[in-house]
């Protein structure tokens, strides 16, 4: 008899959740991982910062000056390295609302503006978590960092999900490279999320973070094309199919 897929979803998180690690065992047989890991961290971040940040940054606070309302950058507390709350930066892709830091944003959410969905594509407004790479608050590589909110709801769906917060959290990560991006929809997409980052924590290693930053730069310029040749393919949209309503009557 086949099994259901449910008990087939709740074998696979006792699974998980009954076999944790030792913390101390983990660090100490990781020990020269990281080492090499924060080495790359502080390379890789001051190369962005020095030779791209420094030109691209101001004229991206430009455009999202011209764009709307509002500060430059965005701020909001993500859960890190064993549970610690940091400041996490990025560049303002919304108008400003009182849902940010509780509500996630969805594929067309009124929320965007205009440069926001340019920098969310192309993934330039992650760009200001160099810096918290730089100050060892985040990693190039792992599982990415939650709201406060959102880490203790999917902390209550799933049996040690915090089980993913023994490694630095990441620019980019397993999770993301297979798929799971944007907001978390259901049960199993929290759950996918968490085998995944739960899988990169066991198996963490350098190639292995080589690999993820070589397919998240790819995956980035097919998404630039795929929407460029999308736009294209919708000039001869007609008139009446961009009737939608103006972003700038969100109350800022």
């Amino acid at each position: 008899m086949v099994e259901q897929q449910e008990n087939l979803v709740y074998k696979r998180i006792k699974f998980f959740t009954e076999h944790p690690p030792s913390l101390r065992l983990y660090l100490e047989r990781k020990r020269g991982y990281f080492v090499a890991k924060r080495v790359f961290d502080i390379m890789t971040s001051l190369i962005v910062i020095v030779t791209l940040l420094s030109w691209l940054l101001p004229i991206l606070m430009v455009l999202i000056k011209l764009d709307s309302k509002g500060p430059v950058f965005f701020k909001q507390k993500r859960v890190g390295f064993l549970g610690r709350v940091f400041w996490c930066y990025k560049l303002r892709t919304m108008y400003m609302n009182r849902d940010a830091d509780v509500r996630q944003a969805t594929d067309n959410d009124p929320r965007i503006t205009r440069i926001g969905r340019f920098l969310r594509v192309t993934g330039l407004d992650e760009f200001p978590q160099f810096f918290n790479v730089l100050m060892g608050q985040m990693s190039i590589v792992g599982p990415r960092p939650h709201m406060y909110a959102d880490c203790n709801k999917f902390a209550n769906a799933v049996n040690g999900y915090k089980f993913r917060n023994l490694v630095k959290p990441g620019i980019t990560g397993l999770a993301q490279i297979k798929g799971y991006r944007g907001p978390t929809k259901d049960f199993e997409s929290i759950f996918h999320r968490y085998q995944f980052d739960a899988f990169y924590v066991r198996n963490a290693n350098f190639w292995l973070d080589v690999r993820i930053v070589r397919k998240t730069g790819a995956q980035i310029i097919g998404e630039v094309f795929a929407r460029i040749f999308k736009g294209k393919s919708e000039t001869n949209t007609p008139a009446d199919g961009w009737n939608t309503p103006s972003y700038k009557t969100i109350q800022n």
